[in-house]
C-alpha cells in the first residue's frame, strides 16, 4: 500500500465560478487536497488567495464561503482551473502526472462568457497546462484574450511575500474592464 507522497491519487476539480458578464478569469490547476476535502476553492488557509479577493475584488474574507463566491461574480470576476481531473499525489501542482490530465472544456466556457477580457494563471503551473492541454483543443477557435501568468497565491509558492504577490495580481484590474 503507498503512502500519499508517492501513490498518485485520481483528483477532479469543482464546477466554474461565473456569471455570463464575467470579465476576468482567473485559473488554477486543480485544487489541493484541503479544498477538495471542504469542496471550497482556496480553502486552505494559508492561502492567498482569498485575501488578495479580498484587496483587489472587495470580497470581505469574513463572508460565508457562498457569499464570497457571489461576490466575486458581482465584480465580474470568474474562477475555474485548467483541469478536469488528474492524478496527483498530495497538493503540489509540481506532483501532477502530466499524462493522466484532462482539460476543462473551454470552448464551450468561452462560448457562454463572451465578455471576458483577460486570464490570470495562478501560478506558471497553471499556465504551463493551459499551453499544452486547452490551447491546442481550441485551435482557431481560442478567443482574443489577454493571458497573465500570477505567481501563485499557494502556500508552497513562498518564493515571494503577500504584498509582493498582491502588487503581481493588480494587473488583473489594468484588463478586466474592457
Amino acid at each position: 500500500m503507498g503512502t500519499e507522497s508517492s501513490a498518485a491519487t485520481r483528483v477532479a476539480g469543482f464546477a466554474p465560478v461565473a456569471n455570463a458578464d464575467a470579465r476576468i478569469l482567473i485559473l488554477g490547476t486543480m485544487p489541493g487536497v484541503v479544498s477538495l476535502t471542504e469542496a471550497r476553492y482556496y480553502a486552505n488557509p494559508r492561502n492567498a488567495f482569498w485575501p488578495i479577493a479580498a484587496q483587489l475584488f472587495g470580497v470581505s474574507q469574513a463572508l460565508p464561503y457562498e457569499a464570497r463566491l457571489q461576490a466575486l461574480r458581482q465584480a465580474g470576476v470568474a474562477l475555474w482551473d485548467v483541469l478536469a481531473d488528474c492524478e496527483r499525489p498530495g497538493s503540489l501542482d509540481a506532483a501532477i502526472v502530466s499524462a493522466t490530465a484532462v482539460p476543462n472544456d473551454f470552448g464551450a466556457f468561452f462560448a457562454g462568457h463572451p465578455a471576458l477580457r483577460i486570464v490570470g494563471f495562478n501560478g506558471a503551473r497553471a499556465a504551463q497546462l493551459y499551453r499544452r492541454h486547452v490551447l491546442p483543443a481550441l485551435g482557431s477557435q481560442a478567443p482574443a484574450l489577454r493571458y497573465v501568468a500570477l505567481p501563485s497565491t499557494s502556500p508552497a509558492h513562498a518564493a515571494q511575500g503577500f504584498e509582493q504577490k498582491l502588487a503581481a495580481w493588480r494587473v488583473l484590474l489594468e484588463g478586466g474592464d474592457g
